[in-house]
């Protein structure tokens, strides 16, 4: 009998041992699900084949802050590790292991100098925040914190978490795709030259074979250059200064019914700064480009007054007087290029510097049934709209009626719209349908994005050289530009939809520096003697008892 009690017992401790190391598992009870990964990342884990390493130079002393980057990006890790054994990681302390800087820097990696505070002194903290992808001989470099301007340390920290997830899987995805997508842009309407979209050609060539669609005859497209069209996964029409033919908005037509995925950038108004710092004064007029009708069928109207922004707006430096014989220059708001505004969190445009616009116009969204509408930036409301054709002064830098339009609040002004769903062609009714082999009147479903200024992707040329993308070298500032048409790509033409990680919203929950170094002796003391009171307490009750019992 004693025996059996026995084995009972062992049975009972080994089932429990295995129970507790045998199986490993996690439940997220955060709000947010915060480690629980989506299916499309799971999906793009299991597709690596071969063995991946990450390395994190995230290790060795630092502030608390990072110290929760650090233990949110350890516990992903883990996660992608479960998910696929194939996928490894380690952190590294490059000071500790002695990594020179200069080979950081050549690996693409910005130093971040921190001030820190500990025990009342200040000192310097250089740190490469930044992880290292190594795959199939192959490698690159993410970096763990979002460059954002105008948002505090904490705030960074927050959206730096949040992107977490989408930086790693889409560095992932775009490492183990070996087919890459076709993006075209299109060359015969006097688009943005080579160099003045240097920067849009360079982001677009790190994850998709590009090229441009050169027409075969008369310098417009025609059917013969319709198989070129059909290999392209999406196209790019970059601020063409020329009208399409009817012919050409049939065979583009056709494109997007059969599943063709379009990025417009249209300039409605002709309007050229360059030009306006040369002469003092242009003339701004419309400019059209037979898009009119094309849009429309769409649920989208492209107006031709130019939009001014009195409250969100771009900084123009100009010179405002002389001293002594030397220009003094001052930086004014210029209403004509706006900050576009984001206000609805869309994934597209989420966790990006503003984007900045040149002289562009409105879009009316008039909606139409299966087509849904999403506004991925707008102005502010402090807006009014200058009809054209008029005259554009560079002296309205300095006579700006800012107060009296802040006093009248207005209606925000669309500047990018997404466009998804099942779209009908606007030539299922017409006769130049006959003209096209195997017309298609409704496209399964798609997406395009509209925007109404064909300089958001031109970057400054400066003596031959461009800048850039997003760079403004006379105000020194760094719009998010680059990024916005970055995620414009990835949006139309990802199929796991991986761009909707960028909505992904966590709440970093920090400790109180101030209250930690008020209450620090406290709280030593307290975890020092209390489980000593503890059982101090329990041993007296028991031998009380003991006592009382036997007494």
């Amino acid at each position: 009998m004693k025996n059996k009690k026995i084995i009972i017992s062992i049975g009972i401790i080994l089932v429990l041992l295995v129970g507790i190391f045998g199986f490993s598992t996690r439940i997220d009870l955060t709000q947010e699900k915060r480690y629980t990964l989506t299916d499309s990342t799971i999906k793009t884990l299991k597709a690596v084949k071969k063995p991946m390493m990450i390395e994190v130079y995230l290790d060795g002393d630092f502030p608390a802050s990072f110290k929760q980057l650090q233990n949110e990006t350890k516990f992903m890790l883990e996660e992608f590790r479960k998910i696929n054994p194939k996928i490894d990681y380690k952190f590294i302390d490059p000071i500790k292991e002695k990594i020179s800087r200069d080979t950081l820097e050549a690996m693409g990696m910005e130093p971040s100098i921190l001030p820190n505070m500990k025990d009342g002194k200040i000192s310097e903290i250089v740190l490469f925040p930044y992880a290292a992808v190594k795959y199939n001989t192959y490698g690159t470099a993410i970096p763990l914190i979002i460059q954002q301007t105008g948002i505090d340390a904490s705030e960074q920290l927050n959206k730096s978490i949040e992107n977490l997830e989408y930086n790693f899987v889409s560095t992932i995805k775009t490492m183990i795709t070996e087919k890459r997508k076709n993006v075209g842009f299109l060359v015969n309407h006097d688009e943005l030259r080579p160099d003045q979209f240097q920067g849009f050609l360079q982001l677009a060539l790190d994850n998709y074979n590009v090229g441009p669609i050169i027409p075969h005859t008369r310098g417009e497209l025609t059917m013969e250059d319709v198989p070129t069209l059909q290999k392209m996964d999406a196209i790019v029409i970059a601020k063409p200064r020329k009208p399409f033919t009817n012919q050409e908005k049939v065979i583009l037509d056709q494109y997007i019914m059969n599943g063709g995925k379009t990025l417009w950038m249209l300039d409605a108004v002709n309007a050229d700064m360059d030009t306006l710092y040369h002469s003092k004064k242009i003339m701004a007029y419309p400019q059209d480009l037979n898009l009119t009708d094309f849009m429309f069928n769409y649920g989208l109207r492209i107006n031709s007054a130019l939009v001014k922004d009195f409250q969100k707006a771009a900084l123009r430096r100009i010179v405002v007087g002389e001293i002594a014989g030397n220009p003094q220059y001052a930086s004014l708001l210029w209403p004509y290029f706006p900050l576009g505004i984001n206000e609805t969190g869309n994934p597209i445009t989420r966790n990006i510097n503003p984007l900045k616009f040149e002289f562009p116009t409105a879009i009316d969204t008039l909606g139409r049934p299966g087509i849904k509408t999403q506004v991925l930036y707008e102005s502010s409301n402090r807006t009014t709209l200058k009809s054209t054709p008029n005259y554009v002064e560079l002296s309205e830098l300095q006579n700006i009626d800012s107060l009296s339009v802040m006093e009248k609040p207005s209606t925000p002004k669309i500047f990018a719209v997404a466009l998804e769903g099942k779209f009908n062609s606007a030539y299922a009714n017409r006769s130049e349908k006959n003209e096209y082999p195997k017309f298609k009147a409704k496209s399964g479903e798609n997406k395009m994005i509209v925007i109404s200024d064909g300089d958001v992707a031109r970057n400054q040329v400066i003596r031959g050289e461009p800048l850039p993308l997003g760079e403004d070298l006379m105000t020194n500032q760094l719009y998010g530009n680059e990024q916005f048409l970055r995620n414009a790509l990835e949006y139309l033409l990802d199929d796991d939809n991986l761009i909707e990680l960028r909505s992904r919203s966590i709440e970093v929950r920090l400790l109180d520096g101030k209250r930690i170094n008020d209450e620090k002796s406290y709280w030593q003391w307290l975890n020092l003697l209390l489980p000593l009171g503890i059982i101090g307490g329990m041993g007296a009750l028991f031998f009380w008892l003991r006592k009382r019992k036997f007494a």
